[in-house]
């Protein structure tokens, strides 16, 4: 039979969920390494089984640890509200964000903005991150929402889409080029070309290239959406962006032959609180901006 687990021995379990390791954990909870390993040790002890699977780099949860996980953080959470209720404060509720890092700033400040604007009292923590990164928050309840793409072929999570848009060349004004509608790969042979990191369609924007027999020079890569607009903007080079990337300064033309979109939504666990999704105008607000692109 379990013991009475010690509060404590939860906030140690959520913070190496949270941080990924054991020593971002001991500092995100002000302890001693040996002291949070101890810990975890007695969780375990106490349990019956490991909860963790360790490596040199990081630690992930074994599947017992995936099914404590949702269990740990219900108490947390209700340790929180009664805490609450005993000093007669109103809990609130974090709205806990997750948003794709190839989204365009603009459009997320605006649903930021707006969103703040139809429910001042809301809480909010955003977290930015990969496509990959924010999957793996939502499976260790990291946040609670991810505006990210959707309908990518799996089907671990409910999606919502939102919007689709297509990829556009992004051209310096300067560009002699520019002012074109439609370009032909060919017609953009001997540019100066700029990289975008982590854009989910990298490969098939260097193979549409490649395959026309365009092999450019490349002046920059970079992870920094801003960054790289910023970059076109002063005629370093040009890129392949979504067409909700925009700038001053930048002439956006479609290219002849390359038809791939990108959906972009909603994803969050089926058990999620149905009131995040229904019951709060600040997030109500959010998806409608997001729906309309600002």
């Amino acid at each position: 039979m379990i013991s009475m687990i010690d509060r404590y021995l939860v906030r140690y379990f959520l913070a190496v969920v949270d941080s990924g390791n054991f020593s971002r954990a001991a500092q995100r909870m002000n302890v001693a390494q040996p002291t949070l390993s101890i810990g975890i040790a007695k969780l375990e002890e106490m349990v019956g089984t490991s909860l963790f699977n360790r490596n040199n780099k990081r630690v992930n949860l074994t599947d017992a640890g995936a099914r404590f996980l949702p269990y740990a953080r219900r108490i947390e959470s209700e340790f929180n509200r009664s805490l609450a209720a005993i000093q007669e404060v109103q809990p609130y509720r974090v709205l806990k964000l997750g948003i794709l890092n190839t989204i365009c700033s603009t459009l997320v400040q605006s649903a930021i903005t707006q969103m703040l604007a139809a429910d001042p009292s809301q809480r909010i923590e955003v977290v930015d991150g990969s496509e990959r990164e924010l999957v793996n928050s939502l499976g260790r309840g990291r946040i609670d929402i991810a505006l990210t793409l959707v309908e990518r072929g799996g089907d671990r999570y409910c999606e919502e889409v939102l919007f689709e848009e297509n990829y556009v060349a992004a051209l310096p004004r300067t560009h002699p080029q520019a002012g074109k509608s439609i370009l032909k790969a060919e017609e953009l042979a001997g540019s100066i070309m700029i990289v975008r990191r982590q854009c989910e369609a990298l490969s098939e924007t260097s193979r549409y290239f490649t395959e026309r027999g365009v092999r450019p020079f490349f002046a920059y890569r970079s992870s920094q959406e801003d960054r790289v607009m910023a970059m076109v903007a002063a005629g370093l080079g040009l890129t392949v962006v979504p067409v909700s990337h925009t700038a001053h300064g930048v002439w956006q033309a479609r290219l002849n032959g390359f038809d791939l979109t990108r959906k972009i939504g909603l994803m969050f666990s089926p058990d999620v609180n149905r009131t995040v999704l229904d019951g709060s105008p600040a997030f109500q607000k959010f998806r409608e901006v997001v729906s309309r692109r600002g």
